[in-house]
């Protein structure tokens, strides 16, 4: 019985011993484990001098610098439309007429009215030449004596009373010339003929449709004459990149329908209104016009064609760059041994404000890499491009600064942290 016990203390014995052993083990492992320290794998570029190019893109359609759309100034039928669109036209060139019958019955009327005008006037003449002169002989006679006062009064009161007449058939006359004027003029009017050298960039009506003219509120848009010689882009800029644009400023332009051409322009104007779309939403967006002149503009292109722009804003040369998304932002936080705390006071408060305000300051920095770790530099940035932004202090030139990957340099990477660099992995497949 006696052995039996022994035997069953040693079996406890071992298994307790083993358990014994084995967390022991477990906690030398989770303790060598828990100390080991992480490694960031991350990707180098070397810190060089390049040429910077600030660009601010932008949207827009292609558009003619100069357009005339013809508007009729009569209303009426068309009888003439010898254009097409697409056509090109030249200056003073028929573009349509419009039936002006109405306009040749009062043409003829008007010039009746003015024949009899005329006719009166001529017999009005006649009988003022003819009262001027009995009138001239009794006065001539009043004064030798021959003549009464009565006979002199009776024929001033006759040649005044003729005079009148002749001067109200002369108003006739003018006022019949004036009324006739006006209706050549509207006869005039029914042709309409190009004010320029251009094409035919919109047609709006066809022949037989009845148009209306400029004394109606609704008039009708008949065409668009363009000159595409001269094509300027119509481009959106948004408001935080438009005080970056300057009159003269370089833009290369991409029209959708020509995938694999770029057109050369130069920045012509730039609107000083805003156009806002979704006025008082979330989504309002604030946008200025800003018209780019293109230097060579191919025949191929047309009005309304899609493009966009790279505006050149500013460059300059020689300058130390890194890649853009080697650039992150670290907050300064409290120093060790710092604390919030105090007696209170305003010394407190103060102390607290100032804390407050060190905590939240964010600064730029890029992560170099000494003996395997990445160094944390604070720098000071200028401009950049699609791809590098100049570094004005903070560097010398020829560090090796982290480049990648964004998930490494915005949120792993800290001073001192140990590092293992990795070669960059090219985008281009081969075939």
């Amino acid at each position: 019985m006696a052995n039996g016990n022994k035997k069953k203390s040693k079996k406890k014995l071992f298994i307790f011993g083993g358990i014994g052993l084995l967390l022991v083990v477990l906690l030398v492992v989770a303790f060598i484990g828990g100390n080991k320290e992480e490694i960031v794998s991350v990707q180098t570029e070397k810190v060089e001098k390049r040429t910077i190019t600030q660009t601010v893109a932008a949207t827009g359609k292609i558009n003619p610098e100069f357009k005339v759309v013809i508007n009729p100034e009569v209303t009426g039928e068309i009888i003439e439309l010898p254009v097409k669109e697409g056509d090109l036209v030249k200056k003073g060139q028929l573009l349509i007429r419009i039936k002006g019958d109405q306009y040749v019955a009062q043409n003829e009327r008007l010039e009746a009215n003015l024949q009899s005008a005329k006719a009166n006037l001529k017999m009005r003449e006649a009988e003022l030449t003819k009262v001027e002169l009995d009138y001239n002989r009794v006065k001539e006679l009043h004064t030798k004596g021959l003549a009464s006062d009565s006979e002199l009064e009776s024929a001033k009161s006759n040649f005044l009373s003729t005079k009148a007449s002749y001067q109200v058939a002369e108003a006739n006359v003018a006022q019949s010339e004036a009324s006739l004027k006006e209706i050549m003029d509207q006869i005039s009017k029914t042709g309409i003929r190009s004010p320029m050298d251009g094409v035919v960039t919109k047609l709006n009506v066809e022949l037989g449709e009845r148009v209306f003219g400029a004394g109606f509120s609704m008039g009708s848009d008949i065409m668009t004459i363009s000159d595409l010689r001269n094509i300027e882009a119509v481009v959106e800029v948004d408001e935080n990149d438009v005080v970056l644009v300057s009159i003269g400023d370089t833009a290369t332009i991409k029209v959708d329908a020509f995938k694999d051409q770029e057109f050369i322009g130069l920045v012509s104007e730039i609107g000083n209104s805003a156009n806002t779309t979704g006025l008082g939403t979330q989504n309002e967006v604030v946008n200025f016009e800003v018209k780019i002149k293109l230097i060579d503009p191919k025949n191929t292109l047309r009005p309304g064609m899609s493009c966009t722009s790279e505006i050149q804003t500013e460059t300059i040369s020689n300058v130390l760059s890194v890649p853009i998304q080697s650039v992150t932002t670290r907050n300064d936080g409290p120093k060790d041994g710092e604390q919030m705390s105090g007696e209170g006071g305003d010394d407190f408060q103060q102390v607290k404000e100032v804390k407050k305000e060190k905590i939240t300051k964010s600064n730029e920095v890029v992560f170099l890499i000494k003996n395997g770790k990445a160094k944390m530099v604070e720098v000071e940035t200028g401009l950049s491009d699609d791809n590098y932004i100049s570094i004005l202090k903070g560097l010398e030139g020829g560090e090796n600064v982290v480049s990648g990957s964004y998930k490494a340099i915005s949120r792993e990477l800290n001073d001192g942290l140990q590092v293992r660099v990795e070669e960059k992995h090219s985008n281009i497949t081969k075939k």
